[in-house]
C-alpha cells in the first residue's frame, strides 16, 4: 500500500476549538427631535465616533428631510373683529445611521448619553 496516506488525526487533546463568531446585523439608528438641532448633530457625532472606536462600520448620519409641521389659528379669542391669523410651525429634524455590527456591539455604543428632547429608535431587522 504505497499510495495511501496516513489517516489524519482531528483535534489534539486539550485544545478547544475557537467560538462561532457573532451573527452580524445591520441596524438602523433614528434619532429626531423637535427644536435643537445642535444637539442632535452632538448625539450622532457621539455615536459615530464611538462606532469607529469599535471598528464598526459606519453609514450617516444620513439628514432626512425636515417636516415642518403648520398650525393656523385666529388671534380674536372671540371670533368677532378682523379675521386675523397666527401661523405655528414645528419643525421636525431627523438623523439615520446604519452600523454593521453584532447587537452586543451597539448596546455598548448606544449607552452614551442622550441630551433630553432627543428620541432614539434602533431597528435590528429580523434574520
Amino acid at each position: 500500500m504505497a499510495g495511501v496516506p496516513p489517516p489524519v488525526k482531528s483535534a489534539k487533546a486539550g485544545l478547544e476549538e475557537t467560538p462561532v463568531e457573532q451573527q452580524v446585523h445591520n441596524i438602523r439608528i433614528t434619532l429626531s427631535c423637535m427644536n435643537n438641532v445642535k444637539s442632535l448633530e452632538k448625539v450622532c457625532a457621539d455615536l459615530v465616533r464611538g462606532a469607529k472606536e469599535k471598528r464598526i462600520k459606519v453609514k450617516g448620519p444620513v439628514r432626512m428631510p425636515t417636516k415642518v409641521l403648520r398650525h393656523t389659528t385666529r388671534k380674536s379669542p372671540c371670533g368677532n373683529g378682523t379675521n386675523t391669523w397666527d401661523t405655528f410651525e414645528l419643525r421636525v429634524h431627523k438623523r439615520v445611521i446604519y452600523l454593521v455590527s453584532p447587537s452586543e456591539v451597539v448596546k455598548q455604543i448606544t449607552s452614551i448619553s442622550i441630551e433630553p428632547g432627543i428620541e432614539v429608535e434602533v431597528t435590528v431587522p429580523s434574520a
